[in-house]
């Protein structure tokens, strides 16, 4: 298929706004989301094939050429700007998309034509009624905690915070804005509020490796867990720099008074 419109990508896309309710930006380019200098080096921005804002969800439809060498498509006489075929390049900018697209607070969702139904080349067979249901379960978060943060991190943009790589590896969200920074623990819906509560504190505790005055600390909690964590006088929280939040059953966030 040439026309874009009628490609097995539109088609996904269009499934995928039926499950979010919400029209993808098809082709959407993000400013930081960048290919390799060219020989001017300038570097064009990279485009995803769709994404949802109110979701803050990032959706890439893989065909078959991004995951095995098809000379049709990888061109492997011609070298791009990168310095390869297009093949290796096409394998670097999803590997830069993979990284980057959640480095900046963004959910990423891959899917490829073995999620859906179709046939031994790749080729769709446009069974609306089994891909949907396969979507849906595709574009589930996986559990409460990623609900939880994934509400956090879209209340954070829009509060003109900017997520970034956590500098410790098992931090959930780390956040700027200006010269602030956010550290934050986040926990899904559980059957031993307390415990999980105690040991959200202590991993926030271990964090606290610098004292500069402009670091904060976030626990994010779902609804069901705010008496547990409010079993931390706020004056100790205060003392600590830990802010409690709240995601509520409808993904509001309230900022728990300090």
């Amino acid at each position: 298929m040439t026309n874009r419109d009628e490609s097995d990508e539109a088609y996904v896309v269009d499934l995928c706004n039926q499950v979010l309710g919400e029209p993808a930006l098809t082709q959407h380019k993000f400013d930081w989301l960048l290919g390799d200098p060219g020989t001017g080096g300038r570097r064009a921005k990279l485009p995803v094939d769709a994404y949802w804002p109110g979701h803050q969800l990032v959706v890439e439809y893989r065909e078959l050429q991004h995951d095995q060498p098809m000379p049709h498509f990888d061109k492997p006489d011609r070298l791009t700007v990168s310095g390869v075929h297009r093949g290796e390049q096409r394998a670097l900018y999803d590997a830069r998309r993979d990284a980057e697209i959640p480095a900046h607070g963004l959910r990423l969702v891959v899917i490829r034509p073995a999620d859906l139904d179709a046939d031994g080349r790749g080729r769709l067979r446009r069974n609306r009624e089994a891909d949907l249901v396969a979507l849906r379960a595709i574009l589930a978060r996986d559990s409460d905690e990623d609900r939880v943060t994934d509400a956090f991190r879209t209340w954070l943009l829009a509060q003109g915070w900017t997520p970034v790589t956590p500098t410790d590896r098992w931090t959930d969200i780390e956040a700027v804005r200006g010269t602030e920074r956010l550290i934050c623990e986040a926990k899904g819906r559980t059957s031993e509020k307390g415990i999980d509560a105690d040991i959200a504190y202590g991993q926030l505790l271990r964090r606290m490796t610098n004292e500069g005055p402009d670091i904060r600390y976030a626990l994010v909690v779902p609804s069901s867990s705010v008496k547990a964590v409010e079993r931390v006088p706020v004056h100790v929280r205060r003392l600590l720099r830990i802010d409690v939040y709240e995601v509520t059953d409808d993904d509001r966030v309230l900022h728990l008074p300090t």
